[in-house]
């Protein structure tokens, strides 16, 4: 019987029922519109929960190295130079990166402007998220051995404080109704419904690696995380309650640290090390979401993302896994964008011909392409531990 042809649903039943069951019939007819009327009301209002479901984000709030950096470190200290972000921005933009890092592929995403470095005070526009981040960032505080090391000494605490006082300050400017805040700050109720992002912790191991063995840097991870999680519980008291945080990549396929510390001669395994740092990464954040009660915590495992397009760069259209673009290490060191004497002729880091050829952009840090790559497996949620996309990373998963 075709149910979609009220007509022929009457035909059938009259022929089927005699009018002494004309009421019957009546009753049959009522209830199949009521049950019909009941579907479509429910398949409309699961339409547009579907619909809905998308977050509405009005500002990022990022925190983290390198890896994420938009000129944070080259505002504070020293200005990257050219070939960095000639590829897409066309001019050095304080990325390492010949173009985009993750961070603006996300932004992008979201419909949001590249994110600002606070620590840049040219041209800058806040309206919609700060990136706190800086190139060489920690997550434990800086002490000697850090130091010493060579990194930066806005660890993650310092970029908290930083953002205790963005916010301080964007509420009380508001509050004066500032022009200045209406066009270039968050609003004061953005804080609540923005994403933070977190990408950190490759360099406290770089850092345990280069001053202790490889079973004292293995025992040092869980007073990383520990600061982590005191970082992560600071930003909830101040209101934050989506978090986007980023596992930290196969630090032994980079090619910098393969060439200068190659297998045969350093027994160490460092994605090892990555590797146990993620997990204890990803039993925190399963801990801090029984802990922050309304807050959505999405770990993302960027580890598997960067080994797999390493392993498989020739399956993806990349040269060989080792390769990079811009600057020389082995035999001699000229870094990316500067200049070396070597053997008595000036050499200059120049970029290869072909960046978008190479996951490596400097030896260190990731290609524009690359980031491409990873960003887009990275967003559509098929990374994160409870499988929700980055856009609905403002709701609570059934996974989690």
């Amino acid at each position: 019987m075709d149910w979609s042809r009220p007509g022929a649903v009457v035909r059938s039943l009259r022929q089927r029922f005699s009018l002494r069951n004309a009421a019957g019939v009546v009753a049959v007819l009522f209830l199949l519109t009521v049950a019909l009327s009941t579907l479509s009301s429910w398949t409309r209002r699961s339409t547009g929960s579907l619909q809905s479901k998308a977050c509405d984000f009005p500002a990022i709030f990022n925190f983290g190295d390198s890896n994420s950096d938009t000129g944070g470190k080259s505002a504070a200290f020293h200005r990257l130079l050219p070939p960095n972000g000639d590829t897409f921005f066309g001019k050095t933009s304080g990325r390492y990166c010949d173009g985009k890092v993750i961070l603006d592929f996300i932004a992008e995403k979201l419909g949001l402007p590249y994110l600002s470095a606070y620590l840049d005070s040219m041209g800058t526009n806040f309206r919609h998220g700060v990136n706190f981040a800086t190139g060489g960032s920690t997550i434990q505080p800086l002490d000697t051995r850090i130091f010493e090391g060579g990194f930066s000494p806005i660890s993650l605490d310092i970029q908290l404080a930083q953002f205790e006082q963005f916010k301080a300050r964007t509420l009380e400017l508001h509050a004066g109704k500032s022009d200045y805040a209406k066009s270039s700050l968050p609003r004061p109720e953005d804080f609540s419904k923005a994403l933070y992002t977190m990408d950190i912790g490759q360099n406290d191991l770089h850092a345990a690696l280069k001053s202790m063995t490889e079973k004292q840097a293995l025992v040092s991870i869980p007073n990383m995380l520990n600061e982590f999680a005191v970082a992560v519980e600071r930003l909830y008291q101040q209101g934050a309650r989506a978090f986007w945080i980023h596992n930290t990549g196969p630090i032994g396929c980079v090619p910098f640290y393969f060439i200068s510390y190659p297998p045969e001669s350093n027994i160490t395994d460092k994605n090892g090390i990555a590797q146990e740092f993620n997990m204890q990464l990803k039993t925190l954040v399963s801990k801090l979401r029984l802990r922050l009660l309304g807050a959505n915590l999405n770990y993302i495992d960027i580890y598997s993302a960067k080994y797999t397009l390493i392993s498989e760069a020739h399956k993806h259209s990349f040269g060989g896994p080792l390769e990079y673009c811009c600057g020389h290490f082995g035999d001699y060191t000229v870094h990316c964008g500067k200049k070396a004497i070597v053997n008595g002729t000036e050499v200059v880091g120049a970029s290869c011909g072909d960046p978008s050829k190479v996951i490596s952009w400097d030896g260190i840090h990731y290609s524009h392409a690359a980031n491409q790559w990873v960003a887009n497996r990275a967003v559509d949620g098929s990374l994160s531990d409870v499988q929700v996309p980055l856009t609905e990373s403002c709701h609570e998963s059934v996974h989690s």
